[in-house]
Order: C-alpha cells, then sequence, then structure tokens
C-alpha cells in the first residue's frame, strides 16, 4: 500500500522546533539529569563511550516527545521524567548497534563511537543502555507501560533485521520499505508518546491518538531521513552524504527512481545496489536519477502526508501551548533542509 499524497500548507513563518524546546525545557533538565546518572558505571570504558554519543548534540526529540505528551494531558507528577530517559537509552543503544552494522563514520558530525572505541565495546555499551532503560522502566512499576516500551524494542530489532534482509535487494517495494521504517523509526516514536497518557491515566482514545501522533511523526520523520541522503551534505545531515546508496539500502528515494527509470537507469540501479557501482562518481549518477525523476521531492511529499496525520490525531485534544509545540515539531521534522 502506497501512500496517498497530502500537501501541507505554507502559510506564516517557517515551522521550527523552538516551541517544543521551550515547552519541555524544564523537564528535559530532569531527564538529562537521570540520564546521566543511569550512565555511569565503574567501568570508565561505559560512561566515556555512552557520554561520546550522548553528549553529541542531538535534539532528543523522543524524550521530548513524553514530556510535551504529558503536558498535553494536564500530568503533573514526576514519573514520565525516568520513562523519557527510558526512551532516550533505548535509542542510543539502537543507535550504537546501528553504526557497528553499518559501518558508519560519523555519527552527528563526531566520529560514531565504533570508529574510536571499536566494534565490540560499542555493542556491549549498547547492551548496557538497553538494560539501563529497563531497569529505569521496572522501577516506574506499571506492567503497561513495561509492555509498551519492551514491545517497542522488540520492534524496533525486527524492523533493523527487516531492514538487513532487504539491503541490496532491488525488488524491494514500497509497502515493505514503509513497513521497515514504522518498526525501526515509527514505533519508539509511538511509544514515547504514548506513555505519556498512561502515567496520567488517560483513557484509550488518548492513548490512541498519542500513539498514532508519534507513529506518523516517527515515519515522516525517517522518509526526511532518507531523502537528506540524496539531498544535502555531511554538514547539514552529521553523516557522510550517500551513506545509505553505499550500504545498498532501498530507501524510498531509490524505489522511486528504480521503478520510474527506463532499462539502462534500472541496470546502474541493479548495479549499484548490489554493490558493483558504489564509488563517488556512481553516487553523483545516482543523485542525477534520483533528480531527474523526482524521487526526492515525492519523498518529502509522502512525508508531509504522514506529518498531516500525526497533527490531525492532535484534534481530540483542546488547544494550547502543548498541541501547538507538537504539531511545530511534526512541520519542522519534514522542512529539515529546505
Amino acid at each position: 500500500m502506497t501512500a496517498d499524497i497530502v500537501p501541507l500548507p505554507r502559510k506564516g513563518p517557517e515551522p521550527s522546533i523552538d516551541p517544543m524546546l521551550e515547552l519541555t525545557a524544564s523537564g528535559m533538565n530532569q531527564v538529562n539529569q537521570v540520564i546521566l546518572d543511569r550512565m555511569q558505571s565503574e567501568v570508565p570504558l561505559i560512561p566515556a563511550l555512552a557520554g561520546h554519543l550522548i553528549s553529541g548534540g542531538g535534539k532528543r526529540l523522543r524524550p521530548m516527545l513524553t514530556l510535551a505528551g504529558a503536558d498535553l494531558v494536564g500530568y503533573s507528577g514526576t514519573r514520565h521524567y525516568k520513562l523519557a530517559a527510558a526512551v532516550e537509552f533505548i535509542h542510543t543503544a539502537t543507535l550504537l548497534h546501528d553504526d557497528v552494522v553499518d559501518g558508519s563514520d560519523l555519527r552527528r558530525g563526531k566520529a560514531a563511537a565504533n570508529i574510536i572505541f571499536g566494534n565490540p565495546a560499542t555493542v556491549l555499551v549498547g547492551d548496557f543502555l538497553f538494560s539501563r532503560s529497563f531497569e529505569l522502566m521496572t522501577e516506574d512499576g506499571s506492567l503497561k507501560v513495561l509492555k509498551i516500551l519492551s514491545g517497542a524494542s522488540a520492534i524496533i530489532a525486527e524492523g533493523e533485521v527487516d531492514q538487513l534482509t532487504a539491503q541490496r535487494k532491488i525488488d524491494t517495494s514500497e509497502e515493505r520499505y514503509l513497513h521497515i521504517i514504522r518498526a525501526k523509526t515509527a514505533a519508539l516514536f509511538a511509544a514515547a508518546s504514548r506513555i505519556a497518557a498512561v502515567v496520567a491515566e488517560c483513557g484509550e482514545k488518548e492513548e490512541q491518538a498519542l500513539d498514532e501522533y508519534g507513529r506518523n511523526l516517527g515515519v515522516a520523520f525517517q522518509l526526511v531521513d532518507d531523502a537528506l541522503d540524496y539531498d544535502s551534505d555531511a554538514a547539514k545531515m552529521g553523516k557522510d552524504q550517500g551513506d545509505d546508496f553505499r550500504e545498498g539500502k532501498m530507501t524510498l528515494p531509490v524505489i522511486l527512481a528504480f521503478a520510474r527509470g527506463d532499462e539502462e537507469e534500472r541496470a546502474f540501479w541493479k548495479a549499484a545496489i548490489a554493490g558493483f557501482r558504489c564509488g563517488d562518481e556512481d553516487l553523483a549518477e545516482a543523485i542525477r536519477l534520483i533528480g531527474k525523476h523526482n524521487a526526492v521531492a515525492d519523498t518529502r511529499a509522502r512525508a508531509r502526508h504522514f506529518a498531516q496525520r500525526a497533527i490531525d490525531a492532535l484534534s481530540i485534544f483542546p488547544d494550547g501551548k502543548a498541541r501547538q509545540a507538537m504539531a511545530q515539531a511534526a512541520l519542522f521534522a519534514v522542512s529539515r533542509g529546505h
């Protein structure tokens, strides 16, 4: 199943993450303190390696979703701080493991942890952070929260394995691609958002609305990330341009360009995705073909569709600073690189 493309209105000021940052600033100080406390260990390599990535400049959007969601539903307790930290630990662990699997050189504009510390240490510290996240979940005491976050962790792992098995397979469909990114990226966005309603003891309607918001935002976010691999440079993205291309990942820009190409172009894509044409000149040709067939523009259009679905999911909640900040975050996610 492919997505219907729904253009978002482009009126007023440029979308910004600032309202979300302002809304969650005080709470994120609490979350960051939990993160700093729980990444400590008597084994010096663990905080050194974890700190290398955690201090790497990411916006920590996922834990911010938990805090913003809690504000949206009027929660005034403190349980969400530890849970937001657990969300960030899950995310950080997956990044560490991803960099080893992908053989990445850069992460957020810095040398990836595996380049500095080696693959074995990076994998093991990722395992440590996963364990810390489960400690935080169990300390919360809610079986429902534990089920949501542990379930998301399993789905993320399944998505990563699914992506690995689809790697270098030119016949990967758009439907399978969307299935992969819903698992490897959107599942944690959804869980991070939903648990806010759980700790606030909201009803199923509110839980589902926040789940839908996070899930659609996560799909939109990943679509734009995949577009940026063929539409930006390493300085903007914090990674090497063309990483997905060299690794033979069948992302949506490639899927669309291959489907729309002539026989000669399809032959190029088959060789490139198989790993036989992955030099700088080949990357330039890939970018040219993707541009020729509007594959990046159409990938961004699909991202806007999912961003609108995320915004629509918030409609059951009263208008206010939290709802507006979360809507702005969705618009910002799809405006990156423009």
